[in-house]
C-alpha cells in the first residue's frame, strides 16, 4: 500500500488516474480507517488531501460559502457566518458520530460514503448544495444530489475529487433545517431523515421549499410533492 500527501489538486488528480490498482481519499478517514481496520477494503493508494491548499478552509463570497473538502464537521459549527446563514447544514454536520469523530470527518466524506443514512446528506440537497469535481478532464460543478448514485456507490470517475461544496448566499426571510429520527439519543444512523429549506415573502408565506429525505430510499430523495404542500402556507 502507498500513502501519498500531494500538495497540490493537479498532483494528487494525477495520481489517482494513474494508479493501476484501487485507491481511496482520506480527508478525515473517520469511514476509511475504520473500513480498512475492519477489513473490508485494502487500498493500494491512499491520496491525504489535507495538505492541499484551501481545502481545510471555509470561504465567504459575494455568491455564497464554499467549504473545502478537508474541513471538518466540528469546523463548521465554529463558523458563525455559516451558522448564522445555513443553520440546517450545520446541524446535521454536528449529528455525525461523537464530538471526537466531528473533530476528523467531513461533510464531502460523508457524501461520498454514499450511506442512504448520512446525516449530512439530505440537508446539503435542501439546501440546493453544489459539488466541485477535479479530474483529469478538469473541473465541473454538479448538484450534491447526483454524486451518490446507490449505497456505497458515486458517479465520480477514476481520479476526480470532489474539491469544494457550494452553499448559495441565502435569499432574504429564508432558513433551513434538519431532524432525524432515531432508535436511541445519540450516535445512531437515522431510521429517517429529513432537511428542509424555506423562503417566505414579505406575508410571511412561504414561496420557495425544498424537502429531502434520507434513510429511506438508496439515495436521498428531493421530494417535490412535499415542497408543493408548503408552498402558499403560512
Amino acid at each position: 500500500m502507498r500513502y501519498i500527501r500531494p500538495l497540490s489538486m493537479e498532483d494528487a488528480v494525477g495520481q489517482l488516474a494513474g494508479s493501476s490498482g484501487t485507491s481511496a481519499i482520506l480527508a478525515g478517514g473517520s469511514d476509511l480507517l475504520v473500513r480498512m481496520k475492519g477489513g473490508f477494503i485494502e487500498p493500494d493508494l491512499i491520496v491525504d488531501i489535507k495538505a492541499i491548499d484551501g481545502l481545510s478552509e471555509i470561504r465567504e463570497t459575494p455568491e455564497g460559502f464554499s467549504i473545502g473538502a478537508a474541513v471538518p464537521c466540528a469546523v463548521l459549527g465554529e463558523s458563525a457566518a455559516l451558522k448564522k446563514a445555513w443553520p440546517g447544514v450545520v446541524e446535521a454536520a454536528k449529528l455525525i458520530g461523537s464530538k471526537q469523530v466531528q473533530g476528523r470527518c467531513t461533510i464531502t466524506g460523508n457524501l461520498c460514503n454514499a450511506s442512504p443514512a448520512a446525516d449530512s446528506v439530505p440537508a446539503l440537497v435542501a439546501a440546493g448544495a453544489r459539488a466541485v469535481v477535479v479530474g483529469p478532464a478538469g473541473r465541473r460543478t454538479i448538484p450534491v444530489q447526483s454524486v451518490p448514485t446507490g449505497p456505497g456507490k458515486t458517479s465520480l470517475a477514476k481520479g476526480e475529487i470532489i474539491e469544494a461544496i457550494l452553499l448559495d448566499k441565502r435569499a432574504p426571510r429564508s432558513g433551513d433545517a434538519y431532524l432525524r429520527f432515531i432508535p436511541r439519543t445519540e450516535m445512531d444512523i437515522a431510521v429517517v431523515s429529513a432537511g428542509v429549506n424555506l423562503t417566505l415573502d414579505e406575508h410571511g408565506v412561504v414561496k420557495s421549499a425544498r424537502v429531502a429525505l434520507g434513510a429511506v430510499a438508496a439515495t436521498v430523495l428531493l421530494v417535490e410533492e412535499a415542497a408543493q404542500v408548503l408552498i402558499g402556507s403560512r
